[in-house]
């Protein structure tokens, strides 16, 4: 049978969301990011991928002395078939080193990159050598039972993906070992340019954080974090803080969000907003500036005008008031006409009713009047 020329994929979130290619770790799966890529989905077009002969991947992609560069060639051919130039990467361990490879060598194609759990070099080529060995001679079983203690803190484990170390091919893993064994970016990181963020476990035996730090020095303008209560495995052991890092590092809608929410409410009105934030508030006016502002407000379908009709009728109808004030300033900021907003009021008086249209003509004649002093 002809192996597949791709690699067992997974796509999640809109066809026309920026583009975000997740990569993983050796003896995993893409179920190592199950507890983030839905999250990542809101915002992007997340691209989950298996390693040769790992998940749903065929062995037969890779053989005895396969590189990180063939890997990428992989991550490259998967992105061609799925119509995508451009891309954002996180990548872990194995999956990461394919992301530094990339920014080295097809700058062209990462709009930026996260490296989590991972390295420029991985301890050098005799041990992964012997793991290929050994795996090559036992099969995957006895690096599977090992494989909690190199990937989680003492206590913690995932069995699904102890399990999918243990179902991957022989083979496959062993040419991955190789791939390992014989990688080694330290002398070329400094021509990385692509954004980068680096993602250290503190408590990992396999790519500890000095791996990280070493790339954070060389990498210019790169970003470095390092988990507490966190080893190799951090984005299944760590998904909440793992995913708010990644959310910062490739957007998530935040500074477009941002930018819309100034030109729909003002400087002033935001500014006022973001110097009242608090540490207990900052979640919020993230989600604020995310998702109201950076996925619904940016979408095309509606105009902004049309979009100030709905948003006014909305916060009548359940008598949100101070909102509404606020919202009626938008609305003049989206070219309706005092006549316009009258009109949508009147409106919700046949469909909302007539108590809630009349506060809602008094807050927009005091703002209306306020605009014409």
């Amino acid at each position: 049978m002809t192996p597949s020329p791709l690699l067992h994929h997974r796509t999640e979130g809109s066809p026309s969301a920026p583009p975000l290619l997740l990569g993983p770790s050796l003896g995993t799966s893409l179920a190592l990011w199950d507890q983030v890529a839905p999250e990542l989905s809101s915002a992007h077009r997340v691209v989950r991928w298996d390693l040769p002969g790992h998940g749903g991947s065929d062995a037969g992609l890779v053989s005895e002395g396969a590189t990180v560069a063939d890997l990428a060639g992989l991550v490259l051919a998967l992105a061609d078939s799925l119509g995508i130039e451009r891309f954002g990467y996180a990548g872990v361990s194995l999956g990461g080193a394919v992301g530094l490879h990339l920014a080295v060598h097809h700058p062209e194609r990462l709009t930026r990159l996260a490296v989590l759990c991972s390295s420029a070099h991985f301890g050098g080529a005799a041990p992964w050598r012997e793991r290929a060995a050994l795996v090559r001679e036992e099969g995957t079983g006895g690096v599977a039972e090992t494989a909690p203690t190199r990937w989680f803190t003492p206590g913690f484990t995932i069995p699904r993906l102890v399990r999918d170390n243990r179902d991957a091919d022989p083979g496959a893993y062993a040419a991955c070992c190789d791939a390992l064994a014989a990688f080694d970016l330290r002398d070329r990181l400094g021509e990385i340019t692509v954004a980068t963020l680096l993602v250290a476990g503190r408590e990992d035996p396999a790519t500890p954080p000095a791996h990280l730090r070493e790339i954070a020095d060389a990498v210019p303008d790169a970003e470095l974090a390092e988990l507490a209560g966190a080893s190799h495995l951090a984005v299944a052991e760590r998904p909440e803080a793992v995913l708010g890092l990644l959310r910062t590092h490739f957007g998530q809608g935040a500074p477009r969000g941002m930018e819309v929410r100034r030109e729909v409410l003002g400087d002033a009105h935001v500014d006022r907003a973001q110097g009242q934030q608090t540490p207990f508030t900052a979640r919020f006016q993230d989600f604020i500036s995310r998702y109201a502002w950076g996925e619904i407000w940016t979408d095309p379908t509606l105009s902004r005008r049309e979009r100030s009709m709905v948003t006014l009728t909305a916060l009548v109808a359940h008598g949100h008031l101070d909102e509404l004030a606020m919202h009626v300033r938008a609305a003049r900021r989206n070219g309706l006409t005092p006549d316009e907003i009258g009109a949508v009021l009147q409106q919700c008086a046949v469909y909302v009713g007539v108590p809630a249209a009349n506060s809602a003509f008094a807050v927009a004649r005091r703002v209306l009047a306020e605009e014409e002093s």
